[in-house]
């Protein structure tokens, strides 16, 4: 090859060389020579390649081959051994060239190793990247700002339906989404293009799989120059957290023991019939109902038995629903229905009747028949209540009004229900003034001998009033006496004033007959009454003996009657008389009237002013006055008006009586000069 071509190349900086084809010698320049310390010429087969690492020499070999047989340029990427026997990565640019002797082969070098080990780290960067967005269970998209894929994790592939090879092709993320998500999507996209991140949620359906719920951020990727250059979208999977949403929000919502709606979803429900009912103009009915008995279910069979019956009632009950219905059970043994389809009162009427008919059939626990009653109050939307709070306050009442007078069957709402209220509440109001002014005044009525009409004895009777008001009777304030707070407070400051009544007749010398004192059912609630009234009698040094108890047959019949029978028993013992006051009215039996600690029974004044127009009545009093001797109580009357009623009373063998007969009731100072009086006598 000539030396002056040769020699040419050694003025040039890179790394060259020249062969000649068909020729073995090659020419290499001085810088070629300082890298590799090869000769100026070379001649063998080998050539520039002797000096390219073994692992690259095959492929460069193979491209060299090529080149020369079709005579094109060619570029190829190697390492190159220098002179000290490292080796460094080189790009080779090879190109043929005409000459007058023939095609000359020119190669040159440019080093690229810190390019070369950039590209590599960066290579395996990615790698460790990749194979760390693959590893996360998160589905991770890289997406263009156009809306395309530039790139997805396996378990993105996996979720969309996408092959892994498929993952960077440019395919438009939001066509890869359910087509009912896509909006969603959409409106995340551009937020992400502005700047904002954005998140949404969907769901993604593969072909015989289950849907997966995807909670979905996506957050703009941003360049040196801060402008965005991508989309991150991180896409988690929350199926399990919704599917223990929803069972945390059934739980919420329905009873666990009957399955039905509970009480906390039940007001939303109303509340949307309320809408309905007001867009269509329709009525509907609310019902709510208890059951009767249910405690002595529980305390009889156990609970498992009253648990029991709650679910196959729920179960009759939700199956008789008919469309429009809604059945929830509030708690306990309460439970509230929505009756829709009614035309009117007497439809909301027969449809709750059906219901309990349904609902009352025989119920059976491992054998043993449960027996038990359903109470139900019903109200009108919106002739009754025209909201939610309204309309389940009249059907509460109705309820209340139902069990207060009996038990079992349906009673609908009516305006007299709430005028009782209102009275009621009034009542409450006057008797919480009552105590807290101490109004309260005790008046007495005499008891007589029918024989002679000799007084034997009193019955102190509950007045009040205000200021110079006239005095009113106990009956205005009857509803106090259902409160504990404002019966024993009445009782108290009744009892106390009677005591100190007492006391002065006794201090004054009068010759003090007995004293009846009345005591209601509230009073007993607290186990210590017995003990509380013989305090007061000995801190007013009252004997015993002066006092008479009278109760209603009621105390001996509802709650408390246990705390009741208790007191009783030890004022007796302690020489207190008992009274069992409106006689043949309540609840007692003839059978428990000898285990009760009674002395003294009192004919109802009802008996005594029907007795002389009604046989039948006249034939009970006697009945009753024949009795008493027979069991050791002492009987008498009250209510006597006439001295017809007097005579009747006395000809069947009763002693002593009361009532206007004899007068008005006295006041304390009227009856100390009746004592005296009598003294005087």
């Amino acid at each position: 090859m000539g030396e002056t071509l040769c020699g040419n190349l050694d003025w040039l900086p890179q790394m060259m060389w020249l062969i000649r084809t068909g020729q073995e010698e090659v020419c290499f320049n001085r810088s070629w020579r300082m890298y590799t310390g090869s000769e100026a010429t070379e001649t063998g087969r080998a050539g520039w390649l002797a000096w390219v690492h073994a692992e690259d020499r095959a492929r460069a070999s193979q491209l060299w081959k090529q080149a020369q047989e079709s005579g094109l340029t060619f570029d190829v990427e190697c390492r190159l051994r220098s002179v000290s026997g490292e080796y460094r990565w080189f790009l080779f640019h090879i190109q043929p060239g005409d000459s007058e002797e023939g095609t000359v082969w020119c190669g040159s070098c440019v080093d690229i190793h810190e390019k070369r080990l950039r590209g590599e780290a960066q290579a395996r960067q990615l790698e460790v990247q990749t194979e760390m967005l693959d590893a996360s269970i998160d589905c991770i998209k890289i997406i263009n700002r156009d809306g395309t894929l530039r790139h997805m994790n396996r378990s993105g592939c996996l979720a969309l339906g996408v092959a892994e090879g498929e993952s960077g092709f440019g395919m438009k993320w939001l066509e890869l989404l359910p087509a009912e998500v896509r909006k969603r999507g959409s409106r995340a996209l551009a937020s992400a293009r502005r700047g904002r991140s954005a998140r949404f949620t969907g769901r993604s359906v593969i072909s015989g799989e289950k849907p997966r719920e995807w909670d979905n951020v996506l957050t703009p990727m941003r360049g040196e120059d801060n402008e965005i250059t991508g989309i991150l979208c991180v896409s988690r999977e929350v199926t399990l957290e919704r599917e223990a949403e929803k069972r945390l929000r059934m739980a919420s919502e329905v009873d666990a023991l009957t399955g039905l709606p509970n009480r906390r979803i039940f007001r939303a429900r109303l509340n949307r019939m309320i809408d309905k009912s007001r867009q269509s103009g329709q009525v509907f009915g609310l019902m709510l109902f208890d059951l009767d008995y249910f405690k002595h279910v529980n305390d009889t069979m156990g609970h498992i038995a009253g648990d029991h019956l709650l679910r196959e009632l729920s179960r009759r009950l939700a199956s008789a629903l008919t469309g429009g219905d809604i059945a929830v059970r509030l708690g306990g043994d309460e439970f509230a229905v929505v009756l829709g389809n009614v035309a009117d009162a007497e439809a909301v009427q027969s449809k709750a009747e059906d219901l309990l008919s349904r609902m009352s059939r025989p119920v059976t626990y491992r054998g043993r028949p449960i027996h038990w009653g359903v109470s139900a109050g019903c109200a009108m939307f919106p002739a009754d209540g025209g909201d939610a709070q309204l309309l389940m306050r009249c059907a509460d009442m109705a309820l209340n009004d139902l069990k207060t007078s009996r038990r079992g069957g349906v009673l609908m709402y009516s305006r007299s229900m709430q005028q009782a209220m209102e009275q009621a509440a009034t009542e409450r109001a006057v008797a919480r003034e009552i105590v807290r002014e101490d109004f309260v005044e005790p008046h007495y009525q005499p008891k007589v001998r029918l024989k002679d009409g000799v007084t034997v004895g009193f019955e102190a009777l509950l007045r009040w009033r205000r200021g110079d008001e006239s005095f009113q009777p106990a009956s205005t304030v009857a509803e106090a006496f259902r409160d504990y707070q404002l019966a024993t407070g009445i009782g108290q400051s009744m009892l106390g004033k009677v005591l100190r009544d007492i006391q002065e007749w006794k201090q004054q010398r009068l010759q003090v007959m007995p004293v009846s004192i009345n005591v209601s059912p509230m009073e007993f609630l607290y186990d210590d009454f017995a003990e509380s009234l013989l305090a007061r009698l000995d801190e007013f040094q009252i004997e015993p003996s002066l006092i008479e108890i009278e109760i209603t047959e009621q105390v001996l019949a509802e709650r408390g009657s246990g705390y009741a029978v208790r007191a009783l028993r030890m004022l007796k013992k302690a020489g207190v008389r008992i009274a069992l006051d409106d006689f043949g009215t309540g609840y007692s039996s003839f059978k428990h009237l000898s285990e009760y600690p009674v002395d003294c029974l009192k004919i109802d004044r009802s008996f005594i002013a029907r007795m002389a127009e009604e046989p039948g009545i006249l034939k009970i009093v006697q009945a009753i006055l024949q009795m008493g001797p027979h069991l050791s109580l002492e009987v008498q009357a009250e209510g006597i008006e006439t001295g017809r009623q007097r005579a009747m009373l006395y000809r069947a063998g009763c002693s002593i009586g009361q009532g206007f007969l004899w007068g008005g009731v006295l006041t304390a100072e009227q009856v100390t000069a009746h004592l005296a009086w009598a003294d005087e006598e």
